[in-house]
């Protein structure tokens, strides 16, 4: 018999249950907070499932041209892990509980989850760049709702995450654009 996987934490030490939102220091309404939060947690988990992506390529990717991509992987991955946690972090900040665990962020994933087999370079690039387009979305969407809700510095750090999201899907492009691969 296996141990379960999860810990329950006797409820004494809980300082916030999953899907609940509490007092958030930035004194937003608790419904435009929760409405801000869900979109956020939307593109955690499309972060999480990119980040893993990149990084399984970078892992595996070969040939004669993978050297120079895997390098870029590598530091692309490095940006999905740091606007991550400014988003995690945010996400507190509005009085929520950041996704986290593979159910969690399989429950909020705003895309598929790619096989775990390996690919050739130019069928990862594509899966790749087929991630950052609908991280865009996702990030385009929460944008609007913190607008619409008044929380400016989290619509400011999302289009600056928006910003190094279309860089780097930008840089994706260039590779599947190169007959060379």
């Amino acid at each position: 018999m296996s141990a379960p996987h999860l810990r329950s934490p006797d409820e004494d030490e809980r300082r916030r249950r999953w899907g609940e939102v509490g007092d958030n220091e930035l004194r937003l309404d608790p419904g435009a907070a929760a409405a801000v939060i869900g979109d956020l947690n939307r593109c955690l988990s499309g972060l999480y499932i990119l980040f893993n992506q990149l990084r399984k390529h970078y892992w595996t990717l070969e040939g004669a041209e993978s050297r120079q991509v895997t390098e870029r992987l590598e530091a692309s991955a490095d940006r999905l892990s740091d606007l991550t946690d400014e988003l995690a972090l945010r996400v507190h900040a509005l009085g929520g509980v950041p996704v986290n665990g593979p159910m969690g962020i399989r429950e909020h994933a705003p895309m598929r989850i790619e096989g775990g087999d390996v690919y050739g370079l130019r069928d990862a690039l594509g899966n790749d760049l087929d991630g950052y387009a609908t991280l865009a979305v996702t990030f385009r969407e929460a944008i609007e709702t913190a607008r619409e809700v008044g929380d400016k510095r989290t619509a400011e750090t999302l289009e600056e995450g928006l910003l190094r999201i279309e860089r780097d899907a930008h840089t994706v492009e260039r590779y599947l654009g190169d007959d060379g691969l």
